[in-house]
């Protein structure tokens, strides 16, 4: 896929925005860029945004959302699912990101509407690189988000909820563990997510309960405490079960 085209094959009225969502074993984080202005102008603008850009006029909006995440992050071969069309006619009326739009954009006037995009992976399958306009590629604790540009913000929100729906009928967590976990990561996982203090308990005799659990004969390791047993998630369990018992409330 080129990442370099003329600019006038860019359609200046629609762009995409992608949610990255990862998880550290600790906390959920959501991958956020830090701008910064080409052709080396710099107007001390240091303002945190979600990955995205401009479309080009030749380009699927999926593909459009990849080429922007591989372009700004260095990430690629993401699975994007889209959460939605964000219109708002006052979604670029921050004065910063007027004075940001006027240095990059050829027509920073034109109204953009932009689709969203969220995926959701394993940080440590991943290494992030700043290029494009990012200045930085940061992994940011999505309790602890600032304001963003744009209306950044208002995307996140609704890329949570989105999560946090799926959390509750598909075994859509499992997407952000790596291969083999330990039984405390995936309640604290799912505890973070869902902003909320499940049983602990109730929550692992239920999702044990579902058979799409698999324990294995390995254990953590490098770890100061004893070290726990590591299951996996057996997704052929899932696929092959007609009612989708994924329940665990």
């Amino acid at each position: 896929m080129e990442s370099n085209r003329k600019t006038n094959n860019i359609n200046h009225s629609v762009s995409v925005d992608c949610v990255v969502f990862g998880f550290d074993g600790f906390s959920l984080k959501v991958l956020l860029v830090q701008r910064d202005l080409r052709d080396n102008l710099d107007n001390g603008d240091d303002t945190l945004v979600l990955p995205g850009d401009l479309i080009y006029i030749d380009e699927d909006l999926e593909d459009a959302a990849s080429r922007v995440l591989l372009d700004l992050t260095g990430i690629d071969n993401l699975f994007l699912e889209q959460i939605g069309a964000f219109g708002s006619l006052n979604r670029l009326a921050k004065d910063r990101d007027k004075v940001w739009l006027d240095l990059v954009r050829p027509i920073p006037e034109s109204r953009v509407i932009t689709i969203g995009y969220f995926a959701l992976v394993n940080i440590k399958n991943y290494t992030i690189r700043p290029a494009g306009f990012a200045k930085h590629v940061i992994w940011e604790d999505f309790n602890e988000v600032g304001e963003l540009g744009f209306d950044h913000n208002h995307i996140l929100r609704t890329a949570i909820i989105k999560l946090r729906n799926k959390l509750y009928h598909e075994p859509v967590g499992f997407k952000l563990l790596p291969k083999y976990f330990p039984l405390n990561h995936l309640y604290t996982l799912y505890n973070t997510i869902l902003n909320s203090k499940l049983d602990r308990r109730n929550f692992l005799r239920r999702i044990l309960k579902t058979g799409f659990l698999k324990e294995t004969d390995n254990f953590q390791e490098g770890v100061p405490h004893k070290p726990a047993r590591l299951y996996k998630f057996i997704e052929k369990e899932f696929e092959n079960d007609n009612n989708h018992k994924f329940k665990f409330y």
